[in-house]
């Protein structure tokens, strides 16, 4: 299994899997107004990066990573936004794999701290992120949309 940076070639697959992950997710979200904010990112490393699972030619699915800076991890952080592996795949122990991929990409770029937010009730994608060393921090994360 290895990684890839995704880029602008592979906008139509990411926009699939995208469409998959957001409606297992119970998200609103529609093609055309995720596309250019798609593109943005995958144009502009400084914000995060896309990474696609892969093994030999077969895609596996991708995860996001998106940078931030935090004084009480010393620097660069990251969200792990999105990650996602195709249905046919899940269930195989490819996940934790998947994710460790993406933590080594995440460090090459300085990250200290990768966080990420889960459902309380989705218990096999807590599991799995709890063996990749996930802990809850203790505190509430609150959101405020502008």
């Amino acid at each position: 299994m290895q990684l890839r940076v995704a880029d602008a070639a592979d906008v139509p697959v990411l926009l699939g899997m995208m469409a998959d992950f957001n409606r297992i997710e119970a998200i609103a979200w529609d093609r055309v107004s995720a596309e250019p904010p798609l593109r943005r990112l995958l144009s502009a490393p400084e914000l995060g990066l896309i990474g696609i699972v892969e093994r030999d030619a077969e895609l596996l699915g991708y995860g996001v990573l998106a940078w931030g800076f935090d004084l009480e991890y010393a620097g660069r952080d990251a969200f792990l936004t999105e990650f996602y592996l195709r249905p046919e795949v899940r269930g195989q122990g490819l996940a934790a794999a998947a994710i460790e991929l993406l933590l080594v990409e995440a460090r090459r770029h300085g990250v200290a701290a990768v966080h990420l937010v889960v459902r309380h009730e989705n218990t096999p994608a807590l599991r799995v992120y709890e063996k990749a060393g996930f802990i809850a921090p203790g505190r509430l994360l609150l959101t405020k949309k502008l």
